[in-house]
Parts: structure tokens; C-alpha cells; sequence
């Protein structure tokens, strides 16, 4: 059996909330590591993690977004430990990232969504060979793709029709009113279209 020399995130996005930060540092102690956590003055949260045994460290930066914490991670660690804990933490957490599993003449891609492997691939030299790959793994790319489309897309209607309803208690005249009232109609079957 091959023995892996590194295992290498490539912009590994985590998001966690408040309430699940506490896990997080569980996971660390389960894990035997060494944690460190820094609260900066803007609410972020820079973790240190250390496998004191191997003497391997790994620093994880959460920057505070609209109530969750983010972390984009990419790294390269070599150690059993901090290896398995960064595994388990893209798993529990829901994360999305690219692993490189590199073994001395071969490296195995993992893609994960969600949390869950979607696709293992083999590369060896300009070979790529795929070993795993869920059933409808890339529409589920593009679903979360549209997802994040169409719900920018219902904000900007939803703009549309406040300024709608402000211009319409504004109105002077019935002809006017008639007019925004043809437009809002228009407006909420969109918004129904794409609320479903």
C-alpha cells in the first residue's frame, strides 16, 4: 500500500455559525491538538492548532460575515493528526474545498460539496483517470451556481417592487396607479417563478 507523503487543501470554504464554534474546538480536543484562539478586535477569530507530538502546526482565520464565521483555507500538512482533524472538519461543517492526497508518484483529487465527496480522480503524470464520481455531481455544481443567481436575482425584483409601491403612493392620478398595478402584477408572478 502506497504511503501518503501530503495531503494539500486548495481553497477549502468553511462556514460556521456562532453557536457552532464550541464544536469546532471539540473536534480539536477529540483530535489531540493543541488549540490556540485568538478573538481580534473586528469579531474575527484566528485559530492555531499544534500536534505538539510531530511538531506540525496549522493556523485557520474565520473572518466574520453577516453573522457566520468564513474560513478560505489552503494549506499543504503532512502529519497523521492535523490531516484527520481538517478531514473531519470539512466533513462536519458542510465545507466545499479540493484535497490533493499525494503519494510518491500519484496524487488522488477528492472534490467535496456540502461536505461529501463528489468526485475522487487519480493523476498520475498528464494522466487523469476518475474513480469515483456521484451521479449528477456536476448538477449539483451548477445547482448550487443558479442557487446563488436566482437569489440575487429575487432581491433585485423584490427592490423593483418597493420602488413600485413608493412610486404608487405617490401617484396623482388613476391612470398612474393602473400602470404600477400592471407592473406589480407582472413583478409578483416573476417573484413566485422564482421563489419556486
Amino acid at each position: 500500500m502506497a504511503e501518503r507523503v501530503a495531503t494539500e487543501y486548495i481553497n477549502a470554504n468553511l462556514k460556521l455559525t456562532e453557536a457552532e464554534m464550541p464544536a469546532l474546538f471539540a473536534l480539536s480536543e477529540s483530535q489531540q491538538l493543541r488549540l490556540q484562539v485568538f478573538v481580534l478586535d473586528t469579531g474575527n477569530h484566528e485559530l492555531v492548532l499544534q500536534d505538539d507530538t510531530e511538531g506540525e502546526s496549522l493556523r485557520l482565520n474565520f473572518e466574520r460575515v453577516d453573522g457566520m464565521y468564513v474560513c478560505v483555507l489552503s494549506c499543504r500538512v503532512f502529519k497523521p493528526k492535523l490531516t484527520g482533524f481538517l478531514r473531519k472538519l470539512v466533513s462536519t461543517f458542510k465545507g466545499d474545498a479540493v484535497v490533493n492526497r499525494i503519494y510518491t508518484g500519484f496524487t488522488m483529487v477528492y472534490h467535496y460539496i456540502q461536505g461529501k465527496v463528489v468526485r475522487i480522480a487519480e493523476c498520475k503524470g498528464d494522466a487523469v483517470r476518475t474513480v469515483f464520481e456521484q451521479r449528477n455531481a456536476l448538477g449539483l455544481m451548477e445547482e448550487q451556481f443558479k442557487r446563488r443567481n436566482v437569489e440575487q436575482e429575487i432581491g433585485i425584483v423584490r427592490g423593483a417592487v418597493n420602488e413600485l409601491l413608493d412610486r404608487r403612493n405617490q401617484a396623482g392620478s388613476a391612470q398612474e396607479i393602473d400602470e404600477i398595478d400592471e407592473r406589480l402584477k407582472h413583478h409578483s408572478r416573476l417573484l413566485f417563478a422564482l421563489e419556486a
